[in-house]
């Protein structure tokens, strides 16, 4: 690392020049290139995901996007021949609209079921030529406009459906940039230098830059939803910038100490730089380890996050030595500056606040531990209420078209028509489509199914759907029981002593697989990456109980988050407040995402608390002053870090988009609890308790596993009154048995 750092340093305006090229040539194809996202939310090998395949391949027309014109009268009916012309020329232009292609409108024939029975409120299907994730957004946004054009006073037209939804809620970066002006101005706080405070800024964004170009680019070969450039900014940013800070932070000790610019620089590369690839490296594991569960979606996600991440931890070990190498003694304050000329180089004893903080953990460690403990716990107990599923326009901000929509056709036709399940079938014989005849009979009788539609088999067609209108609202648990009961009992039955074949799906269906997958191998998931963390950590630090430490607290962590989340979005404390829609259950795929993201976080924590325990641990042997030096020395660094990095995430939940709202919200909380009560209150006074058996590792064990390194060379840290008077403690406590 010390190399790099001096190769970087004595090369900084070319290693610049470099970074510069590389966001200008990613920037330059992903301009040429485009995008592809895609926003199907399916998992593989479900029943509705085969119904989807089965619709595709017989009708590929009636598998485009699906959406819905509504309208509403306050001054008559929707029958009035003033509102039908209306309305009737609207949709005749929305039918020859490029990418359209049908609308079912409920003034031709046969579309009296699509008013209401008051009259008020009547709606067309618009059917795209192609999936929402493929349609061009100009041409949404053209039939967009022409729906605006039927506005009246006395007639509201709204529109609803995933690709106006998408065309609807586009992501503005305002987000990033409060989160970036909130870091600036704690850096500023805790550096006094603006210089100092700016580096760390710059270069978690120019990896966050790199990463989300790469990303666009990336889409062309992978399935990666829109989402994940947002999600992965939010990760990017916060573990760019603490990244960056760590290594300027040891930088600026380094100047004190009376070390040159370029040594200063190559040290902190050598220690805070070899701990942010440790750190990094775990982030990067944890998400990747979603591959795991062979969900495309969540792949995506994971490399769009995992990619940002790797070029953060990339532009902290070689552009910044370079912005070092650039900015010389300014970096520092102009006091320290002042200092540094008057009187010499100065050494750090661990005075202060944390200091004090460190040996009081120290005095006392049981209570300390125990009431940080309680706290977590409690914030944590709404984890036993967790809910999954996939939010809808009912969770929209109540501003927003597409919740109009929503409760308008809710209010006009009931709570359950905006998300109907979609029987796809397949009957190729006679007695088959008798038999589909029936089972559309027979789904009129059970209970919980407010309307069956159930369009006649064209001659020589084989393939038929059938639409169930239920009578909950699509998220409610009513709903989930209706289409296991349909695929438990009632189909089964029609497909008796027949070659029928009949598939339960709809978005509403897709939604309720999907979650059932996520489920299913959410155990698998903790455990590859809890299993990867305790590896890492035990080869880094030579240990058994330091990693076991860890991932206890993690997942304690982890509990904190999903307790905030269930409240704030599933209990609907405030999600409308945030911007995020109605209560509803918490987003399917949050869990895996936010439990990679906190696991790679809390790691990253927990490595830079331990690294510097470790190696005052190598120099001294003595445990209480390990653990005491390490938290007084890393305390106020971790803290400022974990303060940003919630910044950072909070400004995230005001994006107006749910899903980012609930991973804002979750990951600023938890970092914040997991630095404050577990890494500088729990952890040191665990650690304290164990005394010298944190550092134990079997022979045989040691043997086995790789020797690395995170630390490099130790320091040579001056002898302070504290140390002689750790010393002193600890010959007066020789006899006493280990712990407190």
């Amino acid at each position: 690392m010390s190399a790099l750092a001096r190769w970087c340093y004595r090369h900084r305006l070319l290693t610049a020049l470099i970074w510069l090229g590389v966001l200008v040539g990613l920037g330059a194809v992903s301009n040429s290139v485009g995008s592809a996202y895609s926003t199907t939310l399916s998992a593989p090998s479900t029943e509705s995901s085969k119904a989807l395949d089965l619709l595709k391949k017989n009708s590929p027309a009636a598998s485009g996007d699906r959406d819905t014109v509504v309208w509403h009268t306050t001054g008559g009916k929707v029958t009035d021949s003033a509102v039908r012309q209306d309305l009737t020329g609207v949709l005749d232009r929305i039918s020859r609209a490029p990418g359209v292609a049908s609308v079912a409108s409920p003034y031709a024939k046969g579309g009296a079921g699509q008013i209401s029975k008051d009259g008020a409120t009547a709606y067309a299907a618009v059917t795209l030529d192609k999936a929402a994730n493929d349609v061009d957004k100009a041409q949404v946004e053209h039939v967009i406009s022409l729906v605006k054009q039927a506005r009246t006073d006395t007639v509201d037209v709204q529109y609803g459906g995933q690709a106006f939804k998408a065309a609807e809620n586009e992501l503005k970066p305002t987000s990033e940039i409060v989160g970036v002006i909130a870091a600036l101005l704690i850096m500023l706080l805790l550096f006094r230098s603006l210089w100092a405070a700016a580096l760390p800024i710059l270069t978690a964004v120019a990896g966050v830059g790199a990463g989300i170009l790469g990303t666009g680019v990336l889409s062309h070969t992978l399935s990666i939803p829109d989402v994940a450039t947002t999600v992965a900014a939010l990760v990017g940013l916060g573990v760019g910038i603490d990244y960056a800070l760590f290594i300027v932070n040891r930088h600026r000790k380094g100047l004190m100490a009376g070390a040159s610019v370029e040594d200063a620089a190559a040290r902190a590369l050598d220690t805070s730089g070899r701990a942010v690839i440790f750190a990094g490296l775990t982030v990067v594991v944890a998400l990747l380890g979603q591959y795991a569960l062979g969900i495309g979606f969540l792949n995506g996600m994971a490399a769009a996050s995992a990619l940002t991440v790797a070029l953060t931890v990339l532009a902290s070990i070689t552009l910044l030595p370079a912005l070092l190498g650039l900015m010389g003694h300014r970096v520092l304050s102009r006091k320290q500056r002042r200092t540094l000329r008057e009187h010499g180089p100065v050494h750090d004893e661990q005075r202060g606040v944390w200091g004090r903080w460190a040996s009081a953990v120290l005095a006392k460690p049981r209570g300390k531990a125990l009431l940080a403990l309680l706290v977590m716990v409690v914030v944590s107990l709404p984890v036993f209420s967790l809910r999954l599923g996939s939010a809808d326009a009912g969770n929209d901000p109540s501003s927003s078209a597409s919740r109009q929509s929503y409760d308008l056709l809710a209010d006009g036709f009931g709570p359950g028509f905006n998300g109907p399940l979609l029987l796809v079938a397949q009957a190729p014989h006679a007695q088959d489509k008798t038999a589909l005849e029936s089972l559309a009979a027979d789904l009129s009788g059970v209970k919980g199914v407010a309307q069956v539609v159930a369009p006649p088999l064209a001659p020589g067609q084989d393939v038929g759907t059938i639409q169930v209108v239920p009578t909950s609202s699509p998220q409610s648990v009513q709903t989930t029981d209706l289409i296991t009961h349909l695929r438990d009992t009632v189909v089964p039955r029609a497909e008796q002593n027949t070659d029928l074949q009949v598939y339960v799906g709809g978005s509403t269906a897709s939604g309720v697989d999907f979650s059932d997958v996520i489920v299913s191998k959410l155990p698998l998931f903790i455990v590859i990456i809890v299993s990867l963390g305790c590896l890492l950590m035990m080869v880094a630090f030579r240990s058994v109980l330091v990693p076991l430490i860890g991932v206890v607290m993690n997942l304690l962590t982890m509990g904190v988050a999903f307790g905030a989340v269930v409240a704030a979005f599933q209990w609907g404390w405030v999600s409308e407040a945030l911007g995020a829609g109605a209560a509803g259950p918490v987003e399917a795929f949050a869990p895996v995402m936010m439990i990679a993201i906190l696991f790679g976080l809390s790691m990253d924590y927990q490595v830079f608390l331990i690294s510097r325990m470790h190696e005052e641990w190598t120099l001294s042997r003595d445990n209480a002053r390990a653990v005491r030096v390490g938290q007084a020395e890393t305390g106020r660094i971790i803290t400022a870090a974990a303060v940003i990095m919630a910044c950072v995430f909070a400004a995230f939940m005001f994006s107006g988009q749910r899903i980012v709202a609930e991973f804002g919200l979750g990951l600023a909380l938890a970092v914040l609890l997991d630095v404050l009560l577990v890494r500088m209150v729990v952890v040191p006074a665990l650690m304290h308790l164990f005394g010298a058996r944190n550092w134990w590792l079997p022979r045989r064990l040691d043997k086995m596993l790789p020797h690395l390194s995170i630390e490099g060379t130790p320091d040579d840290v001056p002898d302070t009154a504290a140390d002689r008077q750790d010393r002193q403690d600890r010959d007066d406590r020789q006899d006493v048995p280990v712990g407190r």
